[in-house]
């Protein structure tokens, strides 16, 4: 059998040798407790292949399920720009209505701070809108209708030349329908204007008088019978002065009172010549 003590240091050798074979295969512990698999250190060849036996570091604890319940939440969706606009101009009421209601220095001072920035940001606004219009011509509205002390005299002159010839032509279609009446002061005045207008221009005016009296500049006139109500003007205001056109007899009214001769040129072009929205 042998020195007992010679036995015992053999077992003691063997059980040395068997630790020092798994220590450097025992797999890792996850923080949950679950094993984690490590090919390099062999744990498949030596709880598997070699069948070496049953090994608390063999089994392996099975997966907790998830729960639905305490998955992690979607994101919140970002804030939009309208939404941060909104709480600014919500901040900048209630510090306002605060310095109102309750006039501190420190109340006062957070809204005129407060107002400040918005003021700057508004400025930076204005100016990087100013900078894109400049470099983008599709922007520049002044491009069309100038403001410029220059430019807007050269394209008022233009748009007199097309004015100019487009009324020189309108009476091949429209007649002008001038009311009046004999007791009218502002007539008085407006007629002589009509008249000079529409003689520089061929147009021909068809004058009524809406009181049955004459007129020093229009002698050859008609007293109202009813001309107004057949073209639908429901205004009995005068001087009323109104295109009638001859190819759709429509009636367009020019303008009532006293009109500068520009202005009154200026109307029919607009009026006749071009879209509405064209100009703005």
């Amino acid at each position: 059998m042998g020195n007992p003590v010679n036995r015992g240091r053999a077992l003691l050798a063997y059980i040395a040798t068997l630790m020092a074979i798994a220590a450097p295969i025992a797999p890792a512990i996850a923080a949950d407790g679950a094993m984690i698999e490590d090919p390099a250190n062999g744990s498949n060849f030596y709880c598997a292949e070699r069948k070496l036996g049953t090994w608390f570091y063999c089994t392996k604890p099975k997966a907790k399920p998830v729960d639905p319940a305490v998955a992690t939440p979607p994101a919140a969706p970002a804030e939009t720009a309208t939404e941060r606009l909104d709480k600014v101009t919500a901040e900048l009421r209630e510090l306002k209505a605060k310095a109102i209601l309750e006039p501190s220095t420190e109340n006062i001072t957070a809204y005129v701070q407060f107002q400040r920035e918005q003021l700057d940001r508004a400025s930076m606004f204005s100016d990087v809108w100013q900078r894109a219009v400049w470099q983008n011509p599709e922007l520049d509205y002044t491009l069309q209708r100038p403001v410029g002390t220059v430019a807007k005299a050269a394209w008022l002159n233009d748009r007199k030349v097309d004015r100019d010839q487009a009324i020189n032509h309108l009476g091949e279609r429209y007649g002008i329908f001038y009311f009046f009446a004999q007791s009218c002061g502002a007539c008085e005045i407006f007629s002589p204007i009509l008249k000079s207008v529409t003689d520089s221009h061929g147009l021909h005016v068809m004058a009524i008088s809406t009181d049955g009296g004459p007129s020093d500049v229009f002698t050859h006139y008609s007293v109202d019978s009813g001309q107004r109500e057949r073209m639908g003007l429901t205004s009995k205001a005068t001087p009323a002065v109104v295109l009638f056109d001859t190819v759709t007899h429509r009636a367009v009214p020019i303008g009532y009172g006293v009109i500068a001769a520009d202005e009154l040129m200026d109307r029919i072009y607009t009026l006749t010549q071009t879209k509405p929205g064209s100009d703005y």
